[in-house]
């Protein structure tokens, strides 16, 4: 795939649940071979936006567009890998038998699915528990399941709810490698996460989300990190100074 353009076009999308308007007015752009971090508190419409991206959600105003198709095409939904905050896997399975599993319902070949296995098993640091069922599984070994799965379609959009959440520093380092090698592909990486240090480690730009709006969005490399100004006191600071 070719690594420029855009990945994701969101414009002037709100979306309301009864009085609720879980995002207002957003508009961000990411591009192939760039990584988004997606911030904001609990209930800032993260989850909402991260729905309308995969299609799972219409947009009440706006338009959503992935590759420059709609997002609920099937065409478009095969070049997209996802991973949610929270995924239920049945306990007796293995690695390897979860992958072909997920490959068997998104209808991937088998074949293919096989021999991309060992690669992403390894990738993630689950190869030599890769014949150990799911149930024996620490929560950030589950998580590093969960981005193996992600992966099995090789896709050219990844869209991760929490990525961080369970990894020990040492997964997290080789998560990081994972995701700008993946980045050097052209690929394209959109994440929340609540872990701004990670974020500000691996984002190339950020997004700030409060009540449903976009109250900043900027380039990773304007944050200094010296000390003085850093992600997190940006993200603190906008917060409190957005109405």
């Amino acid at each position: 795939m070719s690594s420029s353009g855009s990945a994701v076009e969101i414009e002037g999308v709100s979306r309301t649940f009864g009085s609720v308007k879980a995002v207002d007015g957003l508009s961000l752009k990411l591009n192939a071979g760039e990584v988004m971090g997606f911030l904001g508190t609990n209930g800032a419409g993260k989850t909402t936006t991260i729905k309308m991206v995969l299609g799972l959600l219409a947009p009440g105003e706006g338009k959503v567009s992935v590759f420059g198709g709609d997002p609920s095409d099937p065409a478009v939904r095969a070049r997209v890998g996802y991973m949610p905050e929270v995924a239920t896997y049945y306990p007796y399975l293995n690695a390897r038998e979860l992958l072909a599993f997920y490959g068997g319902i998104c209808g991937l070949d088998a074949k293919m699915v096989k021999d991309r296995t060992d690669g992403l098993l390894e990738s993630v640091g689950l190869a030599d528990a890769a014949k150990r069922p799911l149930k024996t599984y620490s929560k950030g070994m589950l998580q590093r399941a969960g981005i193996a799965q992600a992966l099995l379609n090789d896709p050219d959009l990844l869209v991760l709810d929490e990525p961080f959440t369970g990894l020990d520093p040492l997964a997290r380092i080789h998560f990081r490698e994972l995701m700008r090698s993946l980045k050097e592909r052209g690929k394209a990486i959109f994440f929340s996460s609540h872990e701004l240090g990670e974020t500000e480690l691996l984002c190339d730009r950020v997004a700030i989300m409060k009540k449903g709006r976009c109250v900043y969005q900027g380039s990773v490399k304007g944050i200094a990190g010296d000390g003085e100004s850093n992600l997190e006191r940006l993200f603190l600071k906008t917060l409190e100074g957005a109405k």
